[in-house]
């Protein structure tokens, strides 16, 4: 290494060249050095390349070194923004995609329910009315249901019912007045909930839910009865 070769690096156009100031340094250092290793102390050569190496470490340390920390510094802060501003745009990509996904989703949702809705009011017409006897007996079946099954037999009733409203303790549901398809949807919820619990009508209690689910048992549970009231 020589400084005419460390001077041809420094212009050099077709990639060869230093890439670093450092790079540089470390050149420069190493031509002083070797002047140093391989010509006795005393000798021009020896005494020339101390001379220069010496004024070539004050010159980096008062004027080049901290140009190129600065610069450094900047570089690093530069790519760094970069790298944000990449991490961002992945990000905001990412959460672009997850919408769409949930969107075509929600859409798929929105489409399968209009057409189980359609398909509910075709099959409605068709079911025959629930018995005096099946009535009870579904009565029974809705006082098993805990409390969260419950409300959601509530809800099915309200889907048909907008009026409907169930608050407090006390729910009051004139079975009498559910059309047909409600009831034989009630029906089909119970016997899906009961199938998953594996266990039978009968043998589920609710502990401190006994006065709602009795409620619900006494008014859901007994048919109204329609007749002529007649006069004592």
């Amino acid at each position: 290494m020589d400084l005419g070769t460390i001077r041809n690096r420094m212009e050099a156009k077709d990639g060869t060249g230093y890439r670093h100031v450092q790079e540089i340094c470390d050149d420069v250092r190493l031509v002083f050095s070797n002047a140093m290793t391989y010509n006795h102390e005393g000798t021009d050569v020896h005494l020339m390349a101390k001379t220069l190496s010496e004024k070539f470490e004050d010159k980096w340390k008062t004027s080049l070194e901290p140009k190129v920390i600065e610069e450094d510094a900047k570089r690093r802060q530069e790519e760094k923004e970069v790298h944000m501003r990449d991490l961002e745009t992945i990000q905001l990509a990412e959460e672009a995609a997850l919408e769409k996904h949930a969107n075509d989703l929600n859409n798929q949702l929105d489409e399968l329910y209009s057409q189980l809705e359609v398909l509910r009011q075709e099959v409605a017409p068709q079911c025959r009315m629930m018995t005096t006897e099946e009535k009870r007996q579904l009565g029974q079946s809705l006082s098993h249901l805990s409390p969260e099954d419950l409300s959601k037999a509530i809800q099915l009733i309200a889907q048909k019912n907008p009026d409907f409203k169930a608050s407090g303790e006390e729910v009051e549901v004139d079975i009498d007045a559910q059309d047909a398809s409600t009831l034989w949807r009630l029906q089909h919820f119970v016997r899906a909930v009961m199938v998953s619990q594996n266990k039978s009508i009968g043998s589920r209690t609710f502990g401190g839910n006994v006065k709602r689910v009795g409620s619900v048992s006494d008014v859901v549970g007994k048919p109204r009865k329609r007749g002529r009231k007649t006069s004592p």
